[in-house]
């Protein structure tokens, strides 16, 4: 590896014209050979060291840019002292990035941050947060210099990591929750499939109202998790050339420098999976431009990749180029640091910068009302894709009601798996509601969850960009990630498929979908010990209660075809937060014996009165799942005075108000059981310290199905037993 005080004599000597090495690592063999891009740069893959001997680019205000570069830096400094906590490194190390992307590359509106054709910045190094807070202020985005001065303060604007606008906070340019690395990077890749689909439905070959691209900011922390090299896999495989990660590459960790943990060439991989791989200095600021255009204008099927060679921390002497200058160990020295930038007061902006920006946010209006009159003309000239693109913007949905007549009734005598009955809802569903997407990690035939009339999406075989169905290949996490980039779009209403027991893969981003409150819903088929004989490996046990905790995220287990329409709908419906539907593998009973509206209507309440006790009551039964109808038989034989409750989700009941639980859940009846085929530890809010939880405490076996059930006592017969020593 090249040592700090190489590197930075290097970039300061050099200038445009430096050798930077890629990596530090390369084989020798790799060192004596280079190559050239289809954008006509040098590119890093192929060569240990790339220069691109790049002058300032006709038009380019070096000087301005110098200026407003280094402003940037005095604001992270100035913010991150006063919250005694924060990331000096990247918003220090990225601030030639950052001047270039604002003024310059990417097309935005401040005035209208939601512009449907606005190009997308992602900072996936969410750490970083003073880079984005500092580039949105000085842009002139609705976020105030009082709100950058509260840095990580109580009910600010700008919280530790970037947060997507919701309940919380509602900062403006913010597209996507980051902060746990790696996602960022492919959430940005689900950006650019949403902008190839709104491409690919609403131009025409008259007006183009679609042709933004997605940028992230990355660091090796982000490429070194797992989820980013899944996540680049599909990127390439499906052809998003439409997305660009900017890399980064300062050679420093937060415990080390990178050399201590990471010795591949990470351009190379990235040229091996299919990406443009382009080298640069990170401070040049010309070279930013003439790469991130000629990215922009190479339509080559090939996402885009940018190894910025940086010095983390640029600015403060004391840390850069360490793994010190990070955090905020650059703090002490941050006074000594501005007064040699020339910074002479605390959060600094000069009316020099004011006014560049004011020149800024002119010429991008300029192309701003360009587009809005493009837009006039192709609504004027395409009625229906506009009124189906209003639809789309503002996410409406029918009502539930419109739903469930949309949806026809099962059979009442046929005994079918729910996630077979998921097979046939989900497509009136998706016609329903047209911006509904499926996909699934390589289980669509096992997962029943295909769209039909969808077609598939991305590129080659028979998939196009108007394709419904992703096929996300062995690759949970990232498909996680990548439908939370389709949410943060905010155009489309992703969904996406794999065993329950293998949800676990993708928890981290199902986390981030809660906190984010966007509306994913998680198809989980395969439910419990149920699965039989593919043993314990692939029987959730634990999984059902450990999603029930997430706070925010609706954990719906339909007993039946019925309740299966009530929980598609209600995830369909869903506008703030993610919904998890669980799915059995086995075949479970129609309970014809309660009402169809009973039980699709039920659901959107999370839990009903499945059957209602004759005489006084004495006992309720709780059930979810394929567990209800044990229950139901087990009420019938025991006769009077036994109520059964369905509760296919405890966090949309718990949402009811007081009456409503007290109707289903009466206080005065304390002798109460419930029946799940999984840990038990979540009935006990409802059963209470009199009651019993009938559940699975061990992992299962293999045997086939109905044999692993009756094992583990999951059985009408079992449950009757139960209830009778209750009674």
């Amino acid at each position: 590896m090249m040592s700090k005080v190489a590197l930075m004599a290097v970039l300061a000597v050099g200038g445009a014209s430096a050798f930077v090495p890629t990596t530090g690592f390369l084989p020798k063999a790799r060192l004596a050979t280079s190559a050239t891009s289809s954008l006509g740069l040098r590119t890093a893959g192929r060569t240990g060291a790339a220069s691109l001997n790049m002058q300032v680019a006709a038009g380019q205000d070096t000087a301005s840019l110098t200026r407003v570069a280094t402003e940037a830096r005095g604001l992270a400094m100035d913010s991150i002292a006063a919250a005694k906590s924060g990331h000096l490194g990247l918003p220090l190390g990225c601030a030639e990035i950052g001047a270039v992307l604002f003024s310059d590359f990417l097309q935005y509106n401040p005035k209208d941050p939601q512009w449907v054709n606005r190009d997308r910045f992602v900072l996936s190094g969410g750490h970083g947060s003073m880079f984005l807070y500092s580039w949105l202020h000085i842009a002139g985005y609705e976020l105030p210099m009082e709100e950058v001065k509260n840095f990580r303060q109580y009910h600010s604007m700008t919280p530790g990591h970037p947060e997507f606008p919701n309940s919380e906070h509602n900062t403006p340019g913010i597209e996507a929750t980051t902060g746990p690395l790696g996602q960022g990077v492919v959430n940005a890749a689900g950006i650019a499939a949403a902008q190839k689909m709104e491409q690919a439905m609403f131009n025409t070959k008259d007006q183009t109202i679609f042709d933004s691209v997605t940028v992230a900011l990355c660091g090796d922390g982000c490429l070194q998790e797992g989820i980013s090299h899944e996540g680049a896999c599909f990127a390439a495989h499906e052809g998003l050339d439409n997305l660009i990660i900017v890399y980064d590459s300062n050679d420093v960790t937060l415990d080390k420098m990178a050399e201590y943990t990471q010795s591949e060439d990470t351009a190379a991989r990235y040229e091996a999976y299919g990406w443009e791989v382009v080298t640069i200095d990170g401070h040049d600021l010309a070279a930013i431009k003439k790469t991130m255009d000629g990215f922009r204008s190479a339509k080559n099927g090939k996402p885009k990749l940018l190894v910025a060679k940086t010095i983390i921390g640029k600015g403060i002497d004391e840390v850069a180029g360490t793994n010190a200058a990070h955090g905020e160990a650059g703090v002490a020295y941050v006074a000594d640091a501005k007064e040699k930038l020339g910074l002479k007061e605390p959060w600094e902006v000069s009316s020099d910068t004011r006014d560049f920006f004011k020149g800024v946010t002119t010429a991008k209006t300029e192309v701003y009302n360009k587009w809005q009159d493009t837009f006039k003309a192709w609504k004027g000239a395409n009625k229906d894709l506009a009124k189906k693109l209003d639809t789309f913007v503002k996410g409406e949905v029918p009502s539930a009601e419109e739903m469930f007549k949309g949806i026809p009734e099962f059979d009442q005598d046929a005994d079918i798996a729910t996630r077979e009955a998921g097979s046939v809802v989900i497509n009136p569903v998706a016609d329903l509601v047209p911006q509904f997407l499926s996909g699934s990690a390589d289980l669509h035939g096992s997962n029943k969850n295909y769209i039909k009339t969808g077609g598939n999406f991305g590129r080659g075989f028979d998939k196009t960009y108007t394709g419904k169905n992703f096929y996300f290949g062995i690759r949970e996490h990232a498909m996680g990630a990548i439908m939370n980039g389709v949410a943060f779009h905010g155009m489309f209403r992703p969904s996406g498929a794999t065993f329950l027991v293998f949800v676990c893969y993708m928890r981290a981003t199902i986390r981030v979908a809660a906190l984010a409150e966007i509306p994913t819903t998680y198809i989980l088929t395969h439910d419990s010990i149920g699965v039989g004989e593919d043993g314990p490996t692939h029987q959730p046990v634990e999984t059902v209660s450990s999603l029930r905790v997430f706070p925010n995220l609706d954990v719906m287990r339909p007993a039946d075809p019925e309740e299966t329409v009530g929980a598609y709908v209600h995830s369909a419906q869903r506008k703030d937060g993610p919904t998890a539907l669980i799915l059995t593998r086995q075949n479970v009973r129609t309970l014809k014996e309660i009402p169809v509206k009973t039980r699709r209507e039920g659901v959107l309440k999370g839990g009903y009165v499945a059957k209602k006790e004759t005489g006084d009551l004495k006992l309720v039964i709780m059930a979810a799942g394929s567990e209800l109808q044990w229950a139901m038989d087990a009420a019938k034989e025991i006769g009077d005075g036994v109520r059964v409750v369905s509760m296919p989700c405890m966090s949309v009941f718990d949402k009811q108000d007081q009456k409503y639980r007290d109707e289903v859940l009466p206080p005065a009846c304390r002798n109460r059981m419930a029946m799940e085929a999984g840990v038990g530890s979540p009935w006990y809010k409802y059963v209470g310290l009199d009651g019993k939880v009938v559940g699975v405490e061990k992992f299962g076996f293999s045997a086939p199905g109905d044999i692993v059930m009756k094992e583990f006592g999951m059985t009408a017969e079992n449950c009757l037993k139960e209830a009778k020593a209750m009674m």
